[in-house]
């Protein structure tokens, strides 16, 4: 039979599946590395931060004051980070956030509502296991106190 013919029988036929053969050394899904770097961690986790009721702002007075300035500035941007400190490792990240709280709200159920929040958020969108969120409590934003930079609560 000619080259020609065997084309020609074949052209009807449905192509026979050959099996899939795995090169490289397993699921695909495995191959490489995938590293999150320190500050994706960081925004992810003063994003879900924010989001807490009785969170009045992120980060020392000091730093929300040269963060209100660089605000400012044309061109430059809100940092979602500030007040956020993560070390994160391959598997396992640890964090550390310093939040402001609203008089009148519980600390307590504040400071557990925002770990939970951060926990869910950072786990979820990274896949990283959360060991620890140790939060600072560094001032109560009182009533009658204006506001050195209103940070709008997400929705």
């Amino acid at each position: 039979m000619s080259d020609t013919a065997l084309q020609k029988e074949s052209v009807g036929e449905e192509p026979k599946k050959n099996p899939v053969t795995k090169r490289g050394g397993g699921d695909p899904a495995s191959r490489g590395r995938t590293t999150i770097a320190d500050g994706v961690v960081e925004k992810i986790a003063g994003l879900a931060a924010r989001d807490v009721e009785g969170v009045h702002a992120m980060g020392s007075g000091l730093s929300r004051t040269f963060g209100a300035v660089r605000d400012r500035v044309p061109g430059g941007s809100k940092s979602v980070s500030r007040g956020v400190k993560a070390e994160v490792g391959e598997v396992q990240t640890a964090l550390d956030l310093e939040i402001v709280v609203e008089y009148g709200v519980s600390i307590a159920d504040t400071a557990r509502d925002v770990r939970e929040n951060v926990i869910a958020a950072v786990e979820r969108m990274t896949g990283l296991e959360v060991v620890e969120v140790n939060i600072a409590v560094s001032d109560v934003k009182l009533p009658d106190e204006e506001d050195e930079e209103p940070e709008p609560r997400l929705q």
